[in-house]
C-alpha cells in the first residue's frame, strides 16, 4: 500500500466512485499474498479474484482505457512494490503482440472485447513453435502464464473494428522486468516494457465514494 500512495499522482476523471472494485481486489489479493501461497494455489484464488474483478465493466476510468492508433497500450492501475502489479492493455483494431515471455507468474482477464493468445514453445533449435490451437479470451474469461505452465505466447486483438481490453495482473512490477521477445527464425532479443501511461488511478481516495465510511 505505501508504494501505491506514494507513487500516485493527480488523476484527472470527476468520479471515483467507480474504482471501488479495483480497490477490493487489490486489497483481496494482497491478503492471499501475504499468506505466501505457492504459485498453483496464486494461479486458482487470484484467477478467481480476478474473474470478479473483469465480470462487470463499471470500473476501468477512461483515461486508461485510451487505445494508440499504432501499437498497443500498456497501463499501470497499481504495483505493490515488487509484490504485484496490474495493468489495463489496451488493444486498437487488428493491434498485437510479438511472441514474447513474462518470466514470472501471470493472470489475464478479458474486460471489453476479445483477443487471442497463442501459446508458444520453444524448439531444439531455439524457434517458437506454436502449442495448439489460440485461445480466444472472452469478456470474464481468465487466463494463467507463468514459467511453469506455460510463459510464451503472442496476443492480438480479436476485431479488426473496435478496442479490446485485458486486465493483466503480475507477480512482480512487469514494467521494469528484463524479458524477451521471439522471432520466427529464432532471434531472441531482451527487453523491458516500460508503461504507457504518466499517472495512475488512486483506488484509495474515498472522498467521492458514495459508499465510504
Amino acid at each position: 500500500m505505501t508504494y501505491q500512495e506514494t507513487c500516485v499522482s493527480e488523476f484527472p476523471t470527476a468520479s471515483r466512485a467507480t474504482l471501488a472494485p479495483l480497490r477490493e481486489f487489490i486489497t483481496g489479493l494482497t491478503a492471499l499474498l501475504d499468506q505466501q501461497p505457492d504459485e498453483p494455489r496464486i494461479l486458482r484464488e487470484g484467477g478467481a479474484l480476478l474473474a470478479r474483478l473483469v465480470a462487470r465493466d463499471d470500473w476501468l476510468p477512461d483515461a486508461f482505457a485510451q487505445p494508440h492508433p499504432e501499437y498497443y497500450q500498456q497501463m499501470l492501475l497499481h504495483c505493490d512494490s515488487g509484490a504485484f502489479s496490474i495493468v489495463s492493455f489496451v488493444w486498437g483494431p487488428g493491434q498485437r503482440t510479438p511472441i514474447h515471455d513474462h518470466t514470472v507468474w501471470g493472470l489475464i482477464g478479458m474486460l471489453r472485447g476479445a483477443e487471442y493468445s497463442q501459446p508458444f514453445v520453444i524448439d531444439a533449435a531455439g524457434r517458437p513453435v506454436a502449442q495448439g490451437e489460440p485461445t480466444r479470451l472472452e469478456p470474464g474469461h481468465v487466463e494463467a502464464v507463468s514459467p511453469t505452465v506455460g510463459d510464451i505466447h503472442r496476443v492480438h486483438n480479436a476485431y479488426d473494428d473496435r478496442v479490446s481490453i485485458s486486465i493483466h495482473v503480475y507477480g512482480a512490477n512487469i514494467g521494469g522486468v528484463r524479458r524477451s521477445v521471439y522471432t520466427e527464425a529464432g532471434e531472441r532479443k531482451p527487453f523491458i516494457s516500460g508503461y504507457s501511461n504518466p499517472y495512475l488511478p488512486n483506488p484509495w481516495d474515498r472522498s467521492k465514494d458514495s459508499t465510504a465510511s
